[in-house]
């Protein structure tokens, strides 16, 4: 932690994201700053699919999106069965930080991935994931010996099943660095000096979806974040439902790829990221990656390609 107080505007947000530090605190809470040493990076190439997974994302009912419902996406993770950072349940993501990254996304700078089920879809799978709850609990039952008890046998009780879950990011102000021209990751770099601050673009997101469209999806998992020229930060992600989480997380990393990232923050380690392929760096390492990418230039159409995994 290196810092506790100021706000959550804007200007202090961005600048805090270009130097390598986020926000990460409870409501009635001081905003407290953060910069951990090591750093939990994905680099989007190294994203690790697993057999199940690539099967899912090729042949699943599943479709996702990007930045058709932001807020409702950063609400999914504030719920409680959603929001485990660092081990901490409980809702961290406050209305003001709600208010500030919904803020973020007006200007072009915050986004999610959203993915959507039909429906009926996504009432099937949650009745047979309470069927398989159930059954899991029944061959449990079985396992527990029984004791007599006044001349009958009594099985002793089963612990209260647990919800569906999803994992998350991790735990998603000093001077601007002055811009140099670098090219280490493949991408554009913008000079400037530290007498001419970088001028960044307002870029503007699009719906991809009416509303009459949303009348039969469910959104049923997703994640958001952060992107400044080519590098995301990523923040929270949920799940409804089994791999939503990874779903959207797999999309991301792949686009993030053909439009040359050259990281995604995890900000802490779990070990549900590191399954994926995340892994830590020295923060020294991270700092001087992100002094590169944040002055690439940035993508001003946040679509995804629809051929991501066909």
């Amino acid at each position: 932690m290196l810092a506790a107080g100021g706000d959550l505007t804007v200007a202090r947000l961005l600048e805090a994201y270009r130097s390598g530090i986020f926000p990460w605190f409870n409501p009635g809470e001081p905003i407290l700053w953060w910069s951990p040493n090591p750093r939990m990076v994905l680099i989007p190439g190294e994203f690790k699919t697993s057999r199940s997974l690539a099967k899912m994302l090729r042949n699943s009912v599943y479709e996702v999106r990007s930045d058709t419902v932001f807020e409702q996406v950063m609400r999914g993770c504030a719920a409680p069965r959603a929001n485990n950072r660092a081990g901490h349940p409980g809702t961290w993501i406050g209305e003001d930080m709600i208010a500030a990254y919904c803020a973020l996304h007006q200007l072009g700078y915050a986004h999610s991935v959203e993915v959507w089920m039909p429906k009926k879809s996504f009432q099937f799978q949650i009745e047979g994931e309470t069927r398989r709850q159930r059954s899991n609990e029944m061959d449990s039952a079985s396992l527990i010996p029984t004791f007599p008890q006044r001349g009958k046998e009594q099985s002793s009780p089963l612990p209260a099943g647990e919800g569906l879950g999803g994992g998350v990011f991790g735990t998603a102000m000093s001077e601007r660095c002055p811009a140099t021209k670098l090219s280490s990751f493949g991408c554009l770099a913008k000079s400037s000096s530290a007498d001419s601050p970088v001028e960044w673009p307002v870029v503007t997101p699009g719906s991809q979806r009416s509303i009459a469209d949303e009348l039969e999806l469910e959104l049923v998992g997703g994640l958001y974040g952060v992107s400044i020229g080519r590098m995301f930060y990523g923040e929270s992600m949920f799940s409804d439902v089994s791999n939503a989480s990874k779903i959207a997380l797999a999309h991301l990393a792949r686009q993030l790829e053909r439009w040359q990232f050259g990281m995604i923050d995890c900000q802490m380690n779990t070990p549900h990221l590191a399954t994926l392929g995340a892994r830590e760096i020295p923060r020294s390492e991270f700092i001087a990656s992100l002094q590169e990418l944040i002055h690439c230039a940035p993508i001003t159409n946040w679509k995804f390609d629809p051929d991501l995994f066909t």
